[in-house]
């Protein structure tokens, strides 16, 4: 029983190890198709919005959880469950703003950047932008539009890595005349 155990821990590590080498060849790939860490940047947020587009689907079918009702519901979600789900991580929520409308998302360990030291010559980059994009995606096809930012990663010496979210609006279905 221990042995079946062992080869599923074994397996999961494996998967988990060859998407983070995976991911840092893609972005090695990219820093080298682009002039400027600004444009990998953008082209890392704009890939990880198209997954979060197509990814909320998946984890709305597998995780059985009903519409948010606040932006606080929405935070605790996407901490507790998203990041668990699909990075094995449980980054913790706080600074909340006093309006309730921006927070912080805490990881204290950041699986896409294992085995990664940016060189000096990319100092501007932002290693991980594509969790930026999936967030952004992923809550727009439930109608909110959120400014996703890192504020704080390991790789540059913080001591951990923190990522920023504002609640910017609710975006109202457009259907189609007749269709309310």
């Amino acid at each position: 029983m221990s042995r079946q155990s062992n080869r599923t821990t074994d397996s999961k590590k494996m998967n988990a190890e060859l998407f983070t080498l995976t991911y840092g060849a893609l972005v090695t790939q990219l820093c080298k198709d682009y002039e400027n860490d600004e444009e990998v940047n953008k082209q890392l947020d704009k890939m990880g919005y198209n997954i979060g587009v197509r990814l909320i689907e998946d984890f709305l079918a597998r995780s059985n959880v009903g519409r948010c009702q606040d932006f606080r519901e929405t935070a605790d979600v996407i901490a507790k469950n998203a990041f668990k789900m699909y990075l094995g991580i449980t980054p913790s929520v706080t600074n909340w703003s006093p309006a309730g409308d921006e927070f912080s998302l805490i990881l204290e360990s950041n699986p896409l950047v294992d085995f990664v030291e940016l060189p000096d010559n990319h100092n501007t980059l932002v290693y991980s932008n594509l969790l930026c994009g999936v967030l952004r995606g992923a809550l727009e096809m439930v109608q909110m539009a959120v400014d996703v930012k890192f504020v704080q990663d390991t790789l540059r010496g913080d001591g951990v890595t923190e990522i920023r979210m504002k609640f910017i609006k609710r975006i109202e279905e457009n259907l189609p005349a007749g269709d309310e």
